[in-house]
């Protein structure tokens, strides 16, 4: 039986591509406004793929902050509960690539998806070479951070 005490908001992108990078700057952003006391931990995922597979088994609570693509204007902040994330999405740079999506399928298939899973990100403006988010991205980052505080409040998990 898998312990399944860890209460994680997870950033997950690359950094290297721009918004691709979004969920790990709204990580950084969102660990400034959280209270020292409160006992959620907060993961930096990058672009990890299958290896974070146990680290979503493990958690009771795992609120995710991504960019989104979900065919909104640049910017829109997106949400998804449990059961609007889709499992085994995305498109692969490499067939020997995992997408977080798939590690999600895979927990699922494994009985090990998260009671609490929640996601919430942007949509990107720009995913090319660079290290900076764009700054319509960069815009929506207070707001991403709003939401992943009040879905945090939601699930009791803050002081």
């Amino acid at each position: 039986m898998r312990d399944r005490g860890r209460r994680v908001v997870l950033g997950i992108g690359n950094v290297l591509n721009r918004d691709e990078g979004l969920g790990v700057h709204a990580l950084a952003a969102l660990a400034s406004r959280l209270d020292e006391r409160s006992d959620v931990e907060l993961v930096d995922g990058g672009v990890r793929g299958i290896e974070l597979l146990p680290l979503v088994e493990s958690c009771s609570h795992l609120l995710v902050l991504d960019a989104v693509d979900g065919g909104r204007p640049p910017g829109a902040v997106i949400e998804l509960g449990r059961d609007e994330i889709p499992l085994f999405a995305g498109i692969k740079m490499s067939e020997h690539e995992v997408t977080f999506h798939e590690v999600l399928g895979l927990a699922s298939v494994r009985n090990g998806l998260p009671p609490f899973l929640h996601l919430v990100g942007a949509q990107p403006a720009d995913v090319s070479v660079g290290l900076d988010i764009s700054p319509v991205a960069a815009a929506a980052v207070p707001q991403i951070c709003d939401r992943a505080l009040a879905v945090l409040a939601d699930w009791d998990l803050l002081p």
